[in-house]
Parts: structure tokens; sequence; C-alpha cells
């Protein structure tokens, strides 16, 4: 089963990330089910980092509209929100946890932008 996580997390490495298993007649699948934090990492691509010796890390990035939405469209389904506009000012809440910011601007200036309907957002 350890080998089946670590061949299937692959193109993950470096960041934490969910994994499902799903076990039928006594053989596992594993599934690799990403988080917004981790989304918006991988897009940052930033070089790889030994998590045991390197703690609390800012990560200082800048993410294009177009990666943001990419990331927004896998999150849709996991998301609470009715609007995609909403997802889009969830992942952004995450973008600010993470430090990185959209497009030069700052996550929390794009969110009150969303709400004043001056930050463009695709209906789907």
């Amino acid at each position: 089963v350890g080998d089946d996580i670590v061949k299937g997390t692959n193109a993950w490495k470096g960041i934490r990330v969910t994994v499902r298993l799903t076990i039928q007649n006594r053989a596992a699948k594993v599934d690799v089910e990403p988080n917004a934090t981790s989304l918006i990492i991988k897009q940052l691509k930033e070089p790889l980092r030994d998590r045991k010796k390197t703690k609390n890390i800012k990560h200082s990035g800048n993410l294009t509209k177009q990666q943001l939405f990419d990331i927004v469209k896998q999150m849709r389904p996991k998301s609470l929100s009715k609007e995609f506009k909403g997802t889009v000012k969830e992942v952004l809440g995450t973008c600010n946890a993470v430090g990185c910011t959209v497009e030069g601007m700052k996550p929390m200036a794009l969110q009150t932008a969303i709400d004043n309907d001056e930050f463009e957002c695709p209906e789907s």
C-alpha cells in the first residue's frame, strides 16, 4: 500500500496532500485529493524544500488570473458556495493564508473588488 501511495503522489513531491484509499477485493486504489493550499503552492512552482528542516515558510509568489481560475475550477465540486464567485473568494482567502499575491494585488483587496463587482469572474 505504501508503494502505491508513493507512486500516486509523485507529482506532489514536497507538498502535503490528502490521499483517498479505496480498497476493493484486498487491492488498494490511491486517489490524490488536493486541497486549495496544495493547489496554490503547486501553481507557484516553488523549489522543493525539506519539510522537516524549514518550518513556517511564507510563499511570496504571484499567481495570474488564469492560474487562480484553474485552481477554482478544480475546487468547485468541494466548495460550499452557491456561485463560482464565492469559490473564487474561498481560494483567495487561502492565498492570503499562504502569503501569495494574485495579479500583483493582495488577496483581501481582490475579495473587496469582487464584492463591488470590479473584478470580473467567469460564470463557470
